[in-house]
């Protein structure tokens, strides 16, 4: 915590350098205070409560939400202009690009990256041209995303000499006839089988959950109540 407290304290003391508004920087002011203010707090005592968590949660909690909101903003301001950058710089060559960007569980909704990227390459480009791979971690190489790539891309024609459709190796191969042998087990044990609908090997839909009426509760930070 000592050393974390030295990272605040080293941010807090560099705030007037950056380059954002008046506002944004008081935000941030705010979240670093009350972090280090609650960091000794707990270094004076040696422990902490979780009502003492839940007292500096709620502190926080007005300048973290717009802190998120200038972390996005920055994000998405930074990517558009880089992807921009590349697109003219690639011209006539954009419709052979291609795009990817991982992804782990949790940042797989609304991913960023990928969000940005499909901005530019548009939705006929999804899962053809654009990818969005999951990893093993949050950060990955250039070389670990073109090794992944190539796999994709290559096995796509092994699909077509073998089987008939460039786009069935994109998928697990067996995931067809599992989903019979899932069937058939389900009735021998007296079950309804539970699976989504089969959809074609060649979709143009976001990776990621897109129907509202398949969940409940808040979809925003603003919705929390």
């Amino acid at each position: 915590m000592l050393s974390y407290r030295t990272a605040n304290q080293s941010a807090l003391d560099g705030l007037d350098a950056l380059d954002i508004s008046g506002e944004a920087r008081e935000s941030l002011r705010n979240v670093l205070k009350g972090n280090l203010e609650f960091m000794d707090a707990c270094l004076s005592k040696g422990t902490y409560t979780f009502a003492d968590l839940q007292q500096f949660s709620q502190h926080v909690k007005p300048d973290l939400q717009k802190n998120i909101w200038l972390a996005a903003g920055t994000q998405v301001e930074h990517w558009i202009q880089v992807v921009k950058d590349w697109k003219e710089t690639l011209g006539e060559d954009w419709p052979k690009t291609y795009g990817v960007s991982n992804t782990l569980y949790v940042t797989r909704q609304n991913n960023i990256i990928f969000s940005v990227l499909a901005q530019f390459f548009g939705k006929e480009a999804i899962n053809t041209r654009l990818f969005l791979f999951e990893t093993q971690a949050f950060t990955t190489t250039p070389d670990k995303m073109l090794e992944v790539l190539i796999r994709t891309v290559a096995d796509r024609s092994v699909g077509k000499v073998f089987f008939g459709d460039y786009y069935l190796m994109d998928y697990e191969l067996m995931g067809g006839d599992a989903r019979k042998a899932i069937q058939a087990q389900a009735q021998k044990l007296g079950m309804e089988a539970f699976l989504p609908p089969p959809v074609p090997f060649h979709s143009t839909e976001w990776p990621w959950r897109i129907d509202p009426s398949q969940g409940e509760g808040p979809a925003t930070i603003e919705e929390i109540k």
